[in-house]
């Protein structure tokens, strides 16, 4: 339930960064190291936090609504987050600038969860309800954001209720948490017919 940081001097010694009694889930560290981004499942439904790492290390609400928030993830500017609601009836990705104010976009139009970013902050992939990884052309440079065309990348089915995907920097590859047996079939052996012609002879 607690937020752990392990020392960067490889003693493997932990400090606690944050402690109560609700369940904390760290999603995103912004680039300069300052702020964690984690939600928090609170009574009402999953709120969005951000944690400072210095000063008096309040927590500070980024999202935090009668509807449920989760799994932000920091732009790679840190001057944006893209996350999760269900405010429309349905999860959907919205992003809005950090630390604020401003009011939120959003990303996809028929469901959407997982978010994550390219490297320089051009796309926005996400998972589609139907496991479909999906990316978002995205302009965050001024100060409004800007969402352009959106479209399909490949079916993914990742296992559910976990860190289900990563991307590359450059957004060309995917590492996704399948389950075993789908992870068992991909690594099926393959037989190689050779000389194959040789059997329509006979």
């Amino acid at each position: 339930r607690d937020l752990y940081q392990k020392a960067s001097d490889g003693s493997g010694t932990e400090e606690v960064l944050i402690e109560n009694n609700f369940d904390k889930i760290a999603r995103s560290w912004s680039a300069d190291g300052r702020f964690v981004l984690y939600f928090s499942r609170l009574p009402t439904g999953n709120d969005l936090f951000v944690l400072p790492l210095s000063g008096d290390r309040k927590p500070v609400p980024f999202q935090k609504t009668q509807f449920s928030e989760s799994n932000g993830q920091f732009s790679p500017d840190s001057r944006w987050i893209a996350y999760e609601s269900n405010e429309s009836g349905r999860a959907e990705i919205y992003v809005a600038p950090f630390p604020g104010p401003g009011g939120k976009s959003r990303v996809s139009s028929v469901g959407g969860d997982h978010p994550r970013w390219r490297w320089d902050g051009s796309e926005i992939f996400y998972l589609a309800p139907d496991s479909k990884l999906m990316v978002a052309a995205v302009n965050g440079k001024g100060s409004i954001f800007e969402v352009g065309a959106v479209r399909p990348l490949f079916q993914a089915r990742p296992t559910p209720g976990t860190y289900a995907y990563d991307v590359s920097a450059d957004g060309q590859r995917f590492l996704i948490s399948a389950p075993e047996q789908a992870a068992a079939a991909a690594s099926a052996p393959i037989t190689v017919v050779v000389n194959w012609t040789a059997g329509l002879k006979k």
